[in-house]
């Protein structure tokens, strides 16, 4: 990952006593329970019955949501069009948090797919790869328009970066493009979704962010080992129609705009 305007990379917790006993018996739970559920995945899938593989995926989510202990508070509605939801970046949660909430699919860089274990499960579970570059930028389009003529509803984070979760860093625009591809801004919508972690009790308030260097087992490990979890709201915006902007640039503003009102609003 990459840092931002200088800041540093918080020092991570390592567990402590029983914190390392927890951090086991969380561990082993989650990885035992979305086993089973994405063998059930692998079997429907086999069959066809797409609607029904997305909720395994959401409920694979929200168990895990339920093993770590993090609590899950929704202001607003997911929307049920076409297109895309975009959301601040800020920890390794988010993809937990997210999926937990509605059916989406992720857009998520190439490297991903090669990842052992995670890649497969990603992919077979209908994540779309991409290489952020301009050589692949007519490639990403036709995936896109593929998806959403499909009736797909995608997920990226246009921050191109996690950060700690207490600021929104300027929105890339370059994926909000493949939805100006002839035919697409009539039946495409972007829904903004904004993330607020907040931290346990007596924990520092950028205690779920993930950035800079910061190591994901150790991140991870700070995080299940610790009994009293936290909160997560989500805050979902009022959709945005594509046909009404005039470009990428406009819509990845106004999105961004909806996202950064919604920080920390409650």
């Amino acid at each position: 990952m990459h840092a931002w305007n200088g800041v540093p990379a918080a020092q991570l917790e390592r567990p402590k006593g029983i914190g390392w006993w927890l951090l086991f018996i969380k561990v082993n739970l989650i990885i035992f329970y979305v086993t089973i559920l994405f063998m059930v995945h692998i079997l429907l899938s086999f069959f066809g019955m797409k609607n029904i593989c997305q909720l395994i995926v959401r409920y694979a989510c929200v168990g895990s949501l339920k093993i770590i202990g993090l609590k899950l508070k929704k202001i607003g509605e997911p929307m049920k069009n076409a297109g895309a939801v975009v959301a601040n970046h800020s920890s390794w949660l988010d993809i937990f948090v997210l999926n937990a909430s509605q059916n989406v699919y992720f857009v998520s860089k190439s490297e991903v797919k090669k990842w052992p274990l995670i890649g497969k499960i990603a992919d077979h579970v209908g994540t779309v790869f991409i290489r952020r570059s301009r050589i692949d930028a007519v490639k990403q389009k036709k995936i896109f328009l593929k998806r959403i003529i499909l009736g797909d509803k995608l997920l990226f984070f246009p921050e191109g970066t996690s950060t700690d979760g207490r600021r929104i860093l300027p929105f890339k625009s370059t994926l909000f493009a493949a939805f100006f591809e002839k035919g697409l801004p009539e039946i495409s919508w972007i829904q903004p979704v904004t993330l607020n972690y907040k931290a346990p009790e007596t924990k520092r308030a950028d205690w779920y962010g993930w950035w800079a260097d910061m190591g994901f087992f150790s991140s991870v490990m700070m995080v299940l080992s610790h009994f009293k979890q936290g909160e997560v709201e989500l805050v979902f915006h009022e959709p945005l129609h594509v046909k009404e902007f005039s470009s990428r640039k406009e819509l990845a503003f106004k999105s961004e705009q909806s996202i950064r009102n919604g920080l920390f609003m409650s």
